[in-house]
């Protein structure tokens, strides 16, 4: 007999048993329609507990994130055809680095190219949750002379545009892809729903002539952490690239699964979804890339 109905039985004796006829032996009737009562009570309370346990299962973090993980990479497979052009009139940026005009500049530097969704050289609009973001680029080999590189970031209401945040910053000389992270101060800190342009230059030579300035550039918008956004990014974290990027937050996708890439150089499941990721933005040339430089910027 489970201990379920030997409480239930317990609980039942003592309230059919009167106080002062402890002598009198019950009644083989009654007895019979108490005890279906107790099989009756203790079969529904099994139920309960296998209901309860059945929505646990379903709505635990772990099996949560296996089904997220599953469909997330279904849909990497299913989406490997790149992007359409936006037909919205967002704006569109330089994905890849065009010709400089200063013959001398090597022809290598026309690789550069922004890790952001696009089309063949252009890049799209794509968004972001976070304060301070990280920017991805694939810098091809160069010479030891070219070092000099910048990072600018912008905003643009109508014709005016300011600059957020404007840095030189030294290359290492390794080819390969590169992430930059401008500095987390408040002044720098994106603000929701504004939509930000941002460069990258790479200079063959004087960093004021235009002719030696190649570069890429983009735009990003900066969206509001939804509370649904967030319980999806808890269930799948350390995998929150996951659900950044069924969200279409392509900008904290790339970073989160970067990142994991690079501290995890040899783990077979996260090179996939990197492979995977960059096919569906259209970068399969360069998902065989090392990952070998970070810039905190300053």
């Amino acid at each position: 007999m489970t201990k379920q109905k030997l409480l239930y039985q317990t609980i039942y004796t003592q309230k059919a048993e009167p106080s002062n006829t402890s002598s009198q032996e019950p009644i083989p009737r009654k007895q019979n329609n108490h005890n279906k009562l107790i099989h009756y009570s203790g079969f529904k309370h099994q139920i309960f507990l296998i209901s309860l346990l059945f929505v646990g299962l379903i709505y635990s973090p772990t099996v949560q994130a296996q089904l997220l993980s599953e469909n997330t990479i279904e849909n990497f497979q299913k989406q490997a055809k790149r992007p359409k052009l936006p037909r919205n009139g967002a704006p569109t940026g330089r994905r890849r680095a065009g010709a400089g005009r200063n013959p001398e500049c090597p022809s290598s530097l026309t690789r550069l190219t922004a890790l952001v969704p696009g089309n063949q050289g252009k890049s799209f609009l794509a968004s972001t949750v976070a304060d301070y973001p990280t920017f991805w680029f694939y810098v091809p080999e160069l010479p030891k002379t070219i070092t000099k590189a910048e990072f600018v970031l912008q905003t643009q209401d109508g014709r005016q545009v300011q600059n957020v945040y404007r840095k030189p910053l030294t290359l290492s000389g390794k080819p390969g892809i590169i992430s930059v992270t401008p500095p987390a101060k408040p002044q720098y800190s994106l603000k929701a729903n504004q939509t930000y342009h941002w460069y990258f230059h790479i200079y063959c030579g004087d960093t004021q002539a235009t002719s030696d300035n190649f570069y890429v550039d983009g735009f990003m918008q900066k969206q509001v952490l939804t509370q649904t956004l967030n319980n999806q990014l808890k269930t799948a974290k350390p995998r929150e690239y996951l659900a950044f990027s069924a969200n279409n937050i392509w900008y904290d996708a790339l970073t989160n699964l970067g990142q994991l890439r690079r501290a995890n150089p040899q783990n077979a499941m996260i090179n996939q979804d990197w492979v995977n990721l960059l096919n569906v933005l259209g970068l399969q040339d360069f998902a065989k890339e090392p990952i070998v430089e970070h810039y905190n910027l300053e």
